[in-house]
């Protein structure tokens, strides 16, 4: 055929290419969406230097849970610990709840284990985990980005109860998570 190479004109984007696999795999499901996106949202409320450190942590931390994940370190709280993670960011945002620094910090940065572990142990075997990780952290950086965009945005206009009403939301999905089982 004549015209055979012409339908692979997007080579390597498929599930063999760790980067975009794992860029897919935070996307992919919407507790990790709305927990990255949450954490933004977290940040941006708090305000000040923790707008960028929080979420900082949380890529930090999360990238050494996905190498415990993906090098098969034994982690049973995994699952368990992406819920709490949703009712515990909604809460925080709904109750517009402002810790210290360091205490923002270990708790995002307990989280980002479980969800680093998530995405280190769903890592196909045949693929890059050095591309992979870069593909899930890519995928994080910009869903928190995409939560302090909109953290900000909801501030500017003065509607915090929109940030507040964000916050039961994430708190809905991860009590319907834990009724579904």
């Amino acid at each position: 055929m004549v015209y055979s190479s012409l339908a692979y004109a997007h080579t390597g984007i498929d599930t063999q290419n760790g980067w975009v696999h794992g860029f897919i795999h935070p996307v992919g499901g919407l507790d990790h969406v709305l927990a990255m996106i949450a954490v933004g949202l977290w940040a941006t409320q708090i305000g000040g230097r923790v707008v960028w450190l929080v979420p900082f942590t949380f890529v930090a931390v999360m990238t050494l849970g996905g190498l415990a994940g993906i090098i098969a370190v034994p982690f049973g709280y995994t699952e368990v610990g992406i819920i709490i993670s949703l009712l515990v960011f909604g809460m925080l945002i709904a109750a517009s709840i402002r810790l210290p620094v360091i205490v923002s910090a270990i708790i995002v940065a307990i989280f980002a284990f479980c969800h680093g572990y998530a995405h280190g142990a769903e890592m196909s075997q045949h693929i890059s985990g050095f591309t992979y990780a870069l593909g899930f952290v890519s995928a994080t950086v910009l869903l928190h980005a995409l939560g302090i965009g909109i953290g900000i945005f909801i501030k500017h206009k003065g509607s915090v109860q929109w940030l507040r009403l964000a916050g039961m939301g994430v708190i809905l999905y991860g009590s319907s998570m834990v009724l579904i089982g």
